[in-house]
């Protein structure tokens, strides 16, 4: 897509559907569903959970959509995948390498599953993006740099449950794309209602070398959290456009005074040319760079939903029968009987239309 047409590019709603609340499926429950991707293979969608491993050990689910231009119709459940450790295992609830899956991409050179897990600063466990087969067994880990290792100071590296959250390929394949929720301890203070704050998006090749890192400024939160309540905004997912685009979706979770979390999301497209590459950047706090740049395609605020839910998944989607590129999110409902796991699907306007 041109520069000039991503730019301009717009969303259309198609429809929503939803999975029941903490349906049992294959012995397993479903919820926390996080990540998504399309399979083109097999004309199935891959959805990960980011259950650690307490409901059910850590999954990822195939399944089938059923929309067009004119209508989003169903969603039906074909299987599920536990994913495994180097040596077999399945991934524990506690005590090891327990796992948070936030992000999951179908390898488009050859079907294999690649997901991220944010660790955990409580648990000393540092984030991590391997490479699963089809079927979920291990095949191999990207290596990670530094800058994202747990420090037990809280002085460097990730915070708790604050990191990995968005995974995506290039459209060559030939690299990855790796998006932080939120700062780094070193890279400056979290969001808050009156400010916002930066991440990080990296880009790795398939060996796990970066190829380059800007720096992605977040909104503040959308909202005013209810007294002695909880806020925060940060990205939850990211997917490339084209070679200079990446779309980001930004959400803010804010309680009310019942503890009720209320979402609001925005979906940003994202400029890469023009930032400063900060491969070598040790801090971004005081540093002299220039970040992303993006602008807003949709405030799901006025999207024309009865409710928009904790949006953490989105992919491309098969094209439509006019041609036009189709975009899937997913919602995390966090196992929570406020929350709902919602699919929502889009048409991606060109500018001309």
């Amino acid at each position: 897509m041109p520069a000039t047409a991503a730019e301009h590019a717009r969303l259309r709603l198609i429809g929503e559907q939803r999975i029941p609340h903490r349906l049992v499926f294959d012995g397993t429950v479903v919820g926390g569903l996080s990540g998504i991707d399309y399979d083109a293979r097999s004309g199935t969608w891959v959805m990960a959970s980011d259950d650690r491993s307490e409901f059910s050990r850590a999954r990822f689910y195939r399944a089938r959509l059923d929309y067009d231009a004119a209508q989003f119709r169903a969603v039906k459940l074909e299987a599920v995948h536990l994913f495994r450790q180097a040596d077999g295992s399945t991934y524990p609830a506690q005590g090891g390498e327990v796992a948070d899956i936030e992000a999951v991409r179908v390898d488009p050179t050859d079907g294999s599953i690649w997901y991220a897990s944010e660790g955990s600063g409580k648990l000393g466990l540092s984030p991590f993006v391997r490479q699963a087969a089809p079927d979920g067994g291990y095949r191999a880990a990207l290596p990670m740099p530094a800058l994202f290792r747990d420090d037990p100071t809280h002085l460097r590296g990730p915070r708790n449950n604050l990191s990995f959250e968005g995974l995506s390929f290039a459209p060559d394949g030939r690299s990855l794309w790796l998006g932080m929720e939120a700062p780094l301890y070193q890279d400056g203070p979290v969001a808050t209602p009156e400010h916002g704050a930066v991440s990080r998006f990296t880009q790795f090749n398939r060996s796990g070398k970066v190829l380059a890192q800007y720096a992605y400024p977040l909104d503040r939160v959308q909202g005013m959290p209810a007294a002695g309540r909880f806020g925060d905004n940060g990205v939850s997912e990211i997917l490339v456009l084209d070679t200079l685009h990446l779309l980001a979706l930004e959400r803010s979770g804010v309680q009310d005074a019942a503890g009720h979390f209320v979402f609001h999301i925005r979906l940003y497209i994202v400029e890469v040319d023009g930032a400063t590459d900060i491969v070598g950047y040790p801090s971004l706090a005081g540093a002299d760079y220039r970040p992303l740049r993006k602008r807003l395609i949709l405030n799901f605020d006025s999207a024309g939903l009865e409710k928009v839910d904790n949006l953490e998944g989105m992919s491309w989607g098969p094209p439509l029968p006019n041609g036009h590129r189709s975009l899937v999110l997913l919602s995390d409902d966090n196992f929570s009987d406020d929350e709902v796991t919602q699919l929502l699907a889009f048409e991606l306007l060109p500018a001309s239309d």
